[in-house]
């Protein structure tokens, strides 16, 4: 370890008084800016910060470093974020793990939280908003957030998460949505709704 990792592991939590060796923090994302940019905002809160880029790299480091939190990408290249969860929760059952995507789904939200996820924000989420999340006392209810995404920006988001999981095919999205191929076409030549 780094004398820069152990300066930064020894920092207490203030919000509860929590030790150094409890402020580990697991970062999975593939969206490499996104992990840099939030690793930096979470080390600048006294976090010691590991980050994964991938499934298969993200099981790896939480059963080495067994990490007390945990920030997980629901869709990464190489599979399920929550294939993450559930090896963290393995190694380390106390462990408190966030889910983030921008794909968000109630279905994927309960298999995150039986999974044991504390929560499950959508993208973009700040640090402000992670940090809140991994500190809320157990059964705390959310407050409602800020800046949600506006209708336009829901429905786009779930026909760019069905497009992909039909491959990138537009006819089969098309079918599955019950929407006329050149509308769906039309839709996914635009910029993404505000």
């Amino acid at each position: 370890m780094t004398d820069d990792m152990k300066e930064t592991t020894a920092v207490g939590n203030e919000s509860g008084g929590a030790t150094g060796e409890e402020r580990t923090l697991l970062l999975v994302d593939d969206d490499a800016p996104f992990l840099g940019r939030l690793a930096r905002a979470m080390e600048g809160r006294g976090y010691a910060v590991t980050q994964a880029g991938s499934v298969a790299e993200g099981i790896r480091q939480a059963q080495s470093g067994k990490p007390r939190f945990a920030v997980v990408d629901l869709r990464l290249d190489d599979g399920n974020g929550l294939e993450v969860v559930a090896a963290l929760h393995e190694v380390r059952e106390d462990a408190r793990v966030i889910v983030l995507t921008g794909y968000g789904n109630i279905a994927t939200a309960v298999e995150a939280v039986k999974l044991g996820a504390v929560d499950y924000l959508s993208k973009p989420a700040d640090a402000d908003d992670v940090e809140a999340a991994l500190l809320a006392e157990p059964g705390a209810k959310a407050d409602p957030p800020e800046n949600p995404m506006s209708a336009d920006r829901v429905r786009w988001e779930h026909i760019q998460r069905v497009y992909e999981l039909c491959n990138r095919n537009v006819s089969e999205t098309a079918r599955r949505l019950n929407m006329h191929r050149r509308t769906l076409q039309r839709i996914l030549a635009k910029r993404a709704p505000r």
